[in-house]
């Protein structure tokens, strides 16, 4: 009969030291398939597991309790090493309970987790993490249980999509990301709308993403304001948004005392749809004499010389910018270090950058769940490229306090 092998007799065996040379200059490392690592491992747990009963049933001897050993249970588990085939002690009395791997794991730690998480996080779909998984660690892990430990975050998801928010934000900056998702056999256009604020220390934050199948609707971010409300903010300073027919009341409907700033990219995207391409390096020119005014009455005089050059040809333009003036300008009450963070919703797009690495490596989703976990995951991931504190905030914070003092937030 064959005597088991140790760890020692492992590591001293020649041939596991070969194995195991070979495998490092082979620039295969020590984890994957065929690694010899993984016995050693292998053995190591078994080893441990063993330490585990003893200590227990010595504790049960103190303790004056009668119970034995009463065999082992095999079983597989997922390691980072790959599968592991361990032998769990059972003691008679069925108290013990294993502390490295429990009677119902079936992974040795949550390294494993960590990395599907992350590879999930990059857009990959699950069928994509478990190849992932196979080509680079060697390890094989159904799908199904992949979807298992991405549905850990769920919780997580609710937990952030629920928390109490500040009271008070000075910007906040609301855009919608579109999707394609199935549903019912089919695939449709689902609107992530985004919720992206900076509040009175200048600290930038997401307050919210929202799901909703179909297009973007002002009447469904009159929802999302309502959310915001009920979880605590009182009152916004300036709300940036795009040129959404019906934004501006939703907004003020919920609070009334926010000042509505409509997106200047935006309009200049509007206003160029229909340029002939001679015209629009001098149409461009033009009307940036308009929004890079630094008074309201200077920028009326821009529109005005504006409309004197191209009026005739481009009334649709004129009357875009008159329509909308208030909401365009509005920029201007503001202190000017402020004035460059608000008269365009271009802050939130470096999230929207995150979100649309998404887009290009899937073309869409087989569910809403299955993309909000994506898209938290991923913004989560990437803080630091979205998180930054605001340039100059503390100028900024001080022209506030002078200009709006009723509505700052009080120090005790």
């Amino acid at each position: 009969m064959n005597k088991k092998k140790t760890i020692d007799d492992l590591l001293n065996d020649p041939k596991m030291s070969e194995r195991l040379k070979e495998r490092l200059y082979s620039k295969k490392g020590l984890l994957g398939k065929e690694s010899p690592f993984s016995e050693i491992l292998q053995q190591m747990v078994n080893t441990m597991l063993e330490g585990e009963i003893e200590s227990f049933l010595s504790e049960e001897r103190a303790s004056g309790h009668v119970n034995k050993r009463n065999g082992r249970t095999p079983k597989r588990v997922v390691s980072d090493a790959g599968f592991l085939d361990i032998s769990t002690p059972r003691d008679r009395n069925g108290d013990f309970e294993p502390e490295l791997v429990g009677k119902r794991e079936r992974e040795l730690s949550s390294g494993l987790d960590d990395q599907i998480l992350a590879l999930y996080a990059q857009g990959n779909s699950v069928e994509d993490v478990r190849r992932l998984l196979e080509e680079i660690y060697g390890v094989s892990i159904s799908a199904g249980r992949i979807s298992q430990i991405t549905d850990k975050v769920l919780p997580e998801i609710q937990e952030w999509r629920t928390r109490s928010l500040q009271s008070f934000y000075p910007i906040v900056y609301l855009d919608a990301i579109h999707f394609k998702v199935r549903q019912e056999g089919k695939y449709i256009s689902s609107a992530f709308y985004t919720v992206y604020s900076v509040d009175w220390e200048g600290k930038r934050d997401v307050l919210g993403l929202y799901i909703n199948s179909g297009g973007e609707g002002a009447k469904k971010w009159g929802l999302v304001m309502e959310d915001l409300k009920s979880r605590g903010v009182a009152d916004i300073l300036v709300v940036c948004t795009d040129d959404l027919q019906g934004f501006s009341e939703q907004i003020q409907e919920v609070f009334p005392a926010s000042v509505v700033q409509k997106c200047i990219v935006h309009q200049m995207r509007n206003s160029l749809k229909y340029v002939d391409e001679a015209d629009k390096k001098a149409v461009i020119k033009d009307l940036r004499q308009v929004y890079t005014s630094t008074t309201e009455e200077g920028a009326k005089t821009a529109l005005s010389a504006f409309e004197a050059t191209w009026g005739k040809k481009y009334k649709y333009i004129v009357r875009q910018w008159r329509d909308n003036w208030t909401e365009l300008m509005a920029f201007l009450d503001f202190p000017v270090g402020m004035r460059k963070m608000i008269y365009t919703t271009n802050p939130v797009e470096a999230l929207h950058r995150i979100m649309r690495k998404l887009i290009k490596s899937k073309a869409a989703w087989a569910s809403e769940t299955a993309l909000l976990k994506q898209l938290y995951l991923s913004i989560s991931r990437n803080e630091k490229s979205w998180k930054k504190n605001a340039r100059g905030w503390t100028s900024i914070q001080r022209e506030i306090m002078e200009l709006y003092p009723d509505r700052v937030p009080q120090k005790n």
